[in-house]
């Protein structure tokens, strides 16, 4: 037999399959989906690769090689998941296989892995008694000696570094020990607590709960995603529900449903700082043993482990970030995406795919329902839900009958939904405030700690200042790697690139005209953070942006302190808008809501509602009424109107009307065919070049092309960055021009220029 193999690498010319032997000791073994170590090369190096195909012979005249080694092994599924994925999102097979792969095997991580694994415990070498002899014949003569042993016998199983730390002693007195044999070291293999801080008193803390008799509206969704469930068949749900309405109490209850029908559950939750509740409310009903977590947070250890137990079928209920949809659940019942809308769902590394079009492809392999819950729908899932999209033109009817809108409308503890009041900037300017809160804003924040409720502050700029310019010449402080301004952190006093952590000392004299007239522009939430300190010093405040979660479980620990500690106000970005459930928070400011209405992307109003409507959901979800205050220079915005009124359909319909007017998705697909590059004179060229090849194979009546521009941010990491626009429907027809475009500009003589392929739309046409 034969295997036609891909090449574990990156290389765009290696995205081909190579026909190797199946030697006689491994026949049975291979299957599509292994892994396996071939000879390739002049050297005869070993590689990783992977058997996408098998057949009886080759076509090649010359001898072919011989796969040297099996090591892992995947599914049939999983490898024309792969494939699909590879011609979707313009990417190598081999990129796509890896996602799927179990964490920390890779061939040349084998020692690291092994280490990871496993854990060097110090024991006693001889027995109790022998060791007593030894104390009263002076053979353990010093006293260091003898503590050493005296802490091994009560902590059997304890590291080299933890008994120099307990016994204040050195690692030779360690080592003496045990090349004298009265201590001896064994290999031990850890269990890793994915769990993060929940270590047994944590767990024990939570209170198990039953399950909640469910409305009217919760009980018709439940019972339409339980019957397709039973029926084991694919359909898609968009749960579509105000804030606080109860969408996750119906993903416990048909997960339970599916744990009673012997079936498993992936729940995927797009920001790791929601995992930790999510975590409590999952842990709390079903306990911690057939829960598995898996997000970018873990270690390469814990991940490993939680895959292992995933495969081996310990874990039925899964809960991660994007990444874990990929994990090898088996008997598989319910899959589903909360807070669909989220851009976090697109994968902005290589392989960037869409998480939810690869649900939707697992969803189908595995014949079960897949629900899409959020009280922001994104607008492409809401259309293609709607008749309209169902009757769209140039997309298979099978496809758009898969999703149903099952719409809760009313919040499930009976609680109203909270007041929202717009405030305009532009009249507080003119009435004298130039602070940044609002006089309505300050006055609510007031009573609020009066009446010892909690406030919530969001604004999506972290830092202290968003940009330094000298006011006598207009010099701005940009990153020297990027075209971009740098942001002053007044905590570490350094200015900072967001985008590739450069950082510089604070600026006090202009270097182009020597003027000290350097002024701070912008905020950021370190500025609002002081300025708070400065108009309420009796406050406790906490701060949550990416500045403040650098290390491991910080997103916990400060939901955790906001929650259990009597905190008066959480300071954060989009980390704190989304899906956190805190019954004492009355009071939620919205400090710049402009800040992401003047992006220049299509999509800048959509993701304006979308934080403005989650942000106000985090207010009065109990039975306190709750208040939200928006600050904006746009009061009239119909984006903003909306948000005051939480009313997405009326925001639907304007939005959508615009779109279909300036045809942007749905109504069309943009294709970004991006380049970067270290040299600007070659990006020009190629960009050039491939345009004119575009434009020759594309039909002008169906695509309309837009010539090669520097990308927004130009400069990234001291690469250049340039892209063309392309307006149209991804057809199979149009998929294969690009990919053929693809392998003949890998084919040219570049030298550092890389070009990459998104395609923002429905991805329903292929």
């Amino acid at each position: 037999m034969v295997a036609e193999i891909i090449i574990n690498r990156t290389a765009k010319k290696l995205n081909r399959t190579f026909d190797y032997e199946i030697p006689s000791e491994l026949e049975g073994l291979i299957f599509v989906g292994s892994k396996v170590l071939v000879p390739f090369g002049k050297g005869e190096k070993l590689e990783e690769a992977f058997v996408v195909g098998l057949k009886e012979k080759t076509n090649y005249s010359n001898e072919i090689k011989k796969i040297a080694k099996l090591e892992e092994q995947l599914k049939d599924e999983q490898i024309s998941l792969a494939k699909w994925m590879a011609k979707r999102y313009f990417c190598n097979v081999s990129d796509c296989i890896k996602l799927m792969l179990t964490p920390g095997t890779r061939t040349k991580n084998k020692e690291k892995r092994i280490q990871d694994k496993t854990i060097s415990s110090v024991m006693l070498g001889k027995d109790k008694q022998e060791i007593e002899l030894a104390i009263e014949t002076g053979k353990i003569k010093t006293d260091k000696q003898k503590k050493v042993i005296s802490f091994v016998k009560n902590n059997e199983g304890v590291t080299i570094p933890e008994i120099e730390l307990c016994t204040n002693t050195s690692r030779a007195i360690v080592n003496t020990l045990i090349k004298n044999g009265y201590l001896k070291v064994v290999e031990q293999t850890i269990k890793r607590n994915p769990l993060q801080l929940k270590n047994e008193n944590d767990i024990q803390k939570i209170e198990k709960t039953k399950k909640l008799t469910l409305t009217e509206e919760q009980q018709n969704a439940y019972q339409k995603i339980e019957q397709k469930m039973k029926q084991n068949v694919y359909q898609s749900f968009l749960l579509y529900g105000v804030t606080g309405s109860g969408k996750t109490e119906i993903y416990l209850q048909i997960i339970e449903k599916a744990l009673k029908q012997e079936k498993t559950a992936i729940l995927l939750v797009p920001e790791i700082s929601l995992t930790p509740q999510m975590l409590d409310r999952f842990i709390a009903r079903f306990g911690k043993e057939e829960i598995a977590v898996l997000h970018s947070k873990l270690s390469m250890g814990e991940r490993h482990d939680e895959w292992e137990r995933i495969r081996e079928g310990r874990a039925k209920i899964l809960i991660g970030a994007r990444s874990a949809i990929f994990a090898p659940m088996e008997k598989m019942g319910i899959i589903i995406i909360d807070e669909e809308h989220d851009s976090s769902y697109q994968s902005e590394s290589n392989p960037k795919y869409d998480t939810k079009e690869v649900a939707k492809k697992i969803a189908k392999q595995n014949n079960c329902p897949l629900v899409l819950g959020s009280a922001t729908p994104d607008m492409e899932t809401y259309y293609l839900a709607t008749e309209e999209g169902k009757n769209k033109e140039g997309i298979e009817q099978s496809k758009t009958q898969e999703i149903e809108i099952l719409k809760l409308t009313k919040r499930a503890n009976q609680s109203s939904m909270p007041s929202v009041q717009v405030v305009d900037l532009k009249q507080e300017l003119v009435n004298g405030n130039r602070s940044m809160l609002s006089m309505a804003l300050y006055t609510a924040i007031e009573t609020n700690l009066k009446e010892k409720r909690q406030t919530i502050l969001f604004l999506n700029r972290r830092g202290y200042s968003t940009f330094i310019m000298c006011r006598n010449c207009g010099y701005t402080v940009n990153c020297k790697n990027c075209n971009i301004s740098m942001t002053y952190h007044s905590y570490e006093k350094k200015l900072k690139c967001h985008y590739c952590g450069q950082e510089e000392k604070v600026v006090t004299i202009c270097p182009v005209c020597q003027s000290d007239k350097i002024r701070y522009f912008g905020t950021g939430t370190q500025k609002l953070e002081q300025e708070i300190h400065k108009q309420f010093p009796q406050a406790k405040t906490i701060r949550m942006d990416i500045d403040t979660v650098t290390k491991k479980n910080s997103h916990e620990q400060i939901l955790n302190q906001f929650k259990n500690e009597n905190i008066d106000i959480l300071i954060g970005t989009q980390m704190v808008v989304k899906g956190h459930h805190f019954p004492n928070v009355t009071l939620v400011g919205v400090i710049a809501a402009d800040s992401s209405l003047n992006m220049d992307d299509y999509q800048a109003n959509e993701r304006t509602f979308q934080i403005l409507t989650q942000v106000a959901g985090r207010a009065g979800r109990e039975n306190l009424q709750g208040k939200v205050i928006i600050q904006t220079y746009n009061p009239e915005n119909f984006t903003i109107q909306c948000a005051k009124q939480q009313n997405y359909e009326k925001f639907y319909e304007t939005e959508i009307a615009l779109r279909k007017q300036l045809k942007y998705p749905p109504f069309c697909d943009i294709i970004m065919v991006n380049f970067n590059s270290s040299s600007e004179n070659e990006i020009q060229k190629i960009s050039n070049w491939v345009y004119q090849s575009l434009k020759s194979k594309l039909k002008e009546e169906t695509f309309r092309i837009f010539k090669p521009m520097p990308a927004p941010i130009d400069k990234i990491q001291n690469r250049y960055r340039w892209r063309i626009v392309i307006k149209g429907n991804m057809t199979q027809e149009a998929n294969e021009i690009f990919h053929q475009c693809l392998k003949e500009f890998y084919h040219k003589n570049v030298k550092t220029t890389r070009m990459t392929i998104d395609v923002q739309g429905l991805g329903e046409r292929i």
